[in-house]
C-alpha cells in the first residue's frame, strides 16, 4: 500500500512513538521465544536402567550384576531389561558375586553366571540418573522403553499446535486486529505454561503443550507483523531483518540458563509463564496497526492514532491524513489479490513453488534436527544448548550482510553448504574428538541459520507483489511441518547413531541443489505480476537474471521491505 507510506511520512521514521513500538515489541518477543526450545529441557532423557527393589535383599554387587551390559560402540548398561530377579536372588544365596565367580571358576560349582540368566522388562520401574537433570517429563511419566514413542510425539504435538495457530490466529488477526492476537498469544502461552506444572498425567501435559505451541508461533508472527506495519522506512528493515531475530535468539539463551539453575520440570514451566504475565499490562502502551485499521475502512481510529503519535513525535499532522480515493483503491486492490492455488497455475511458478516449498521443509528439519540431536554428544547438555544458541547470533549478522551485497544464490549455496559439509564430518570426529564434534556442529549450526534467514529475502523477492504474502506464508507452513518431522529424527539412531546427522546434512545438500535452479534476484527490480517473474535455470549453472523491462529506478531494491500478512 505505496498511498499509505507517502501519507504517513510526516512521522518520520526515528521518533519517540517509532522507538516506544520498537522496544515495546522487543520486549513482547521474550515469552515467545523462552518456549522455542523448552521441548528439549522438559522432555529430556536422562540415563536410566531398571530399579531393583529393597525387598530383594541383594547386595550393592548383586545389584550392579543384575543390570545386562551392551556392547555397541561402547559398553553401556542396558535401559529396558534386567536379568530375572528370582533367578538372582537364588544365585545370590550361594555367597557374594566374587565368591560365585571363583567357585564357577574352579569348578566346584556349575558355571551359572548372571550374564547366563533370562531377562525381563523393568517391572519395578527404573531408575534415572540426575547428573543433569533431577525431574523431567520423562522421568516423571516414564516415558521410556515401551512408552518411548511418547517422547516425539510430544514434541509433535507442541509443533502441530504452532502450524494450527498459523491458521487460526491468521484470521482472526485480519478480522479483529494485530493487537488481540499478540496480547492473546501472550496470554495463552502464560497461562498454559503455569496449567503445566500442575499437569497430573502425560495426556494432560500433550493437551496442554499444544495450546502453548498455538500461542508460542502466533504470537511470535503477531509481533513480526505489527512491528512491520507500524514502522516504516530502514526502520522497519533494522526491526524485521535484524533486532527482533537477535532478540528472540537472546530469549532462546535465556532458557538453558534457567533449566541450568531450576532442575525441576514443573517449577521451570511456571518461571516460562513469568515473562509473558509481566507482558500484559503493555497492552495499554502498544498501539494497534494503522495500516491495519485502514485496511477495514476505520479511518477515523488509524486518524487518531496516527495524530497522538505525531504529538508524540513533536511534528504537525496534516488536516486530513487519508484521501478516500487512495482507501478505496487500495481496498479494490486487496480484493483482487490472487489465491493460494495461483502459486501452482502455471508451470514457471510452480516449478519455483515446489522448489522453495521443499528448501524451506529441510530448513525446518535441518534447525530444530540439530538442536534435538545435539542431545546425545558428550559434555554438559546446558552448556552445548547455550553455544547453539549464541551462534545464531553471528548468523543473523552473516545472513543481513550477505543480503546486502551479495547474490541470494551464491550467499544460500555457500551458507547451506557450510553446514552440510560440517554435519557429513561429524561422523569421523563423533567419539574419538568431542570438542572438534561440538565445533563442527556449531558451525553446521551456523550455516543453516544463515542461509535460513536469507531465504526470507530471497523468497520475497522471487515472487510477485501480487502474491508475495501468500507465497511467503505457504513457505513458512512447510518449514513448520518439517520442524513437526525433526522430532522423530533423533528415533533414527537406533538403527545408526550417526544416521540423524547424515539426514540433515543430505538435507541441506539437497537445498543446495534445488538453488542452482533458482533464478537470481540481486540488484533486479522487484516483480508485480506473476508474467515478471524470473524464469527457472534449467540444466546449468545459474546466472542472473536479465533484467525486467519497463521499470523505474527507485524499484531496483536489493532488499525488499516484505510485509508478511498473518492470513494463509
Amino acid at each position: 500500500m505505496q498511498d499509505y507510506e507517502v501519507s504517513v511520512a510526516f512521522l518520520g521514521t526515528w521518533g519517540p512513538f517509532q522507538r516506544r513500538v520498537f522496544f515495546l515489541l522487543c520486549v513482547i518477543c521474550v515469552p515467545f521465544g523462552y518456549q522455542t526450545l523448552s521441548v528439549i529441557f522438559l522432555l529430556a532423557s536422562p540415563s536410566h536402567h531398571c530399579h531393583i527393589p529393597a525387598y530383594s535383599n541383594l547386595s550393592q554387587d548383586w545389584i550392579q550384576a543384575s543390570i545386562p551390559t551392551q556392547v555397541a560402540e561402547q559398553p553401556e548398561r542396558s535401559s529396558c531389561s534386567r536379568y530375572m530377579l528370582d533367578q538372582v536372588q537364588n544365585l545370590s544365596t550361594l555367597g557374594s558375586l566374587e565368591l560365585v565367580h571363583n567357585l564357577s571358576a574352579l569348578g566346584s560349582i556349575p558355571e551359572i553366571l548372571p550374564s547366563s540368566l533370562k531377562q525381563e522388562g523393568c517391572k519395578d520401574g527404573w531408575n534415572y540418573s540426575t547428573e543433569y537433570y533431577h525431574s523431567t517429563v520423562v522421568t516423571e511419566f516414564n516415558l521410556v522403553c515401551s512408552d518411548q514413542w511418547k517422547q516425539p510425539l510430544t514434541s509433535l504435538v507442541f509443533f502441530l499446535g504452532g502450524l494450527s495457530g498459523c491458521f487460526i490466529s491468521g484470521r482472526i488477526s485480519d478480522r479483529f486486529g494485530r493487537k488481540p492476537v499478540l496480547f492473546g498469544s501472550v496470554a495463552l502461552v502464560s497461562v498454559f505454561s503455569s496449567a503445566q506444572a500442575f499437569a497430573p498425567s502425560w495426556p494432560v501435559f500433550t493437551a496442554l503443550y499444544f495450546m502453548i505451541g498455538l500461542g508460542q508461533l502466533s504470537g511470535y508472527v503477531a509481533v513480526f507483523v505489527l512491528g512491520s506495519e507500524t514502522l516504516t522506512g530502514s526502520t522497519r528493515v533494522f526491526f524485521s531483518n535484524l533486532a527482533l531475530p537477535f532478540v528472540y535468539v537472546f530469549a532462546i539463551m535465556l532458557l538453558p540458563a534457567t533449566a541450568y539453575l531450576v532442575r525441576e520440570w514443573r517449577y521451570l514451566s511456571l518461571i516460562m509463564a513469568v515473562p509473558g504475565l509481566a507482558c500484559i499490562p503493555l497492552w495499554w502502551l502498544v498501539p494497534e496497526s494503522s495500516r491495519w485499521l485502514v485496511s477495514r475502512g476505520r479511518l477515523q481510529d488509524a486518524e487518531t492514532l496516527l495524530r497522538s503519535a505525531a504529538l508524540e513525535n513533536q511534528v504537525e499532522a496534516p488536516r486530513v491524513i487519508f484521501l478516500s480515493s487512495n482507501v478505496e483503491r487500495a481496498t479494490s486492490e486487496k480484493d483482487e489479490s490472487l489465491s493460494f492455488l495461483d502459486l501452482l497455475r502455471t508451470a514457471n511458478i510452480r516449478y519455483i513453488t515446489l522448489m522453495l516449498w521443499l528448501i524451506w521443509f529441510s530448513c525446518g528439519i535441518n534447525y530444530f534436527g540439530l538442536s534435538f540431536n545435539i542431545s546425545i554428544l558428550s559434555g554438559n547438555p546446558y552448556l552445548n544448548y547455550f553455544l547453539m544458541t549464541v551462534v545464531e547470533l553471528p548468523a543473523y549478522a552473516a545472513s543481513w550482510l550477505a543480503a546486502r551485497s551479495f547474490p541470494r544464490r551464491l550467499s544460500f549455496i555457500s551458507l547451506a553448504l557450510l553446514g552440510a559439509l560440517a554435519l557429513l564430518l561429524i561422523q569421523i570426529t563423533l567419539h574419538g574428538h568431542p570438542a572438534f564434534t561440538l565445533s563442527l556442529v556449531l558451525l553446521s549450526k551456523f550455516g543453516i541459520v544463515a542461509s535460513t534467514g536469507l531465504l526470507y529475502v530471497f523468497t520475497g523477492e522471487l515472487f510477485p507483489t501480487v502474491i508475495r504474502n501468500t507465497a511467503m506464508s505457504s513457505s513458512a507452513m512447510f518449514s513448520r511441518v518439517g520442524s513437526s518431522v525433526s522430532s522423530y529424527l533423533l528415533q533414527l539412531a537406533v538403527l545408526s547413531e550417526f544416521l540423524p546427522w547424515i539426514i540433515v546434512g543430505s538435507l541441506s545438500l539437497f537445498s543446495v541443489l534445488l538453488c542452482l535452479f533458482l533464478p537470481e534476484t540481486l540488484r533486479q527490480p522487484l516483480p508485480d505480476t506473476i508474467q515478471q517473474m524470473g524464469l527457472v535455470q534449467r540444466f546449468r549453472w545459474p546466472r542472473a537474471s536479465t533484467p525486467l523491462p519497463n521499470k523505474s529506478a527507485k524499484d531496483q531494491i536489493s532488499a525488499p521491505e516484505i510485509i508478511c500478512t498473518t492470513h494463509l
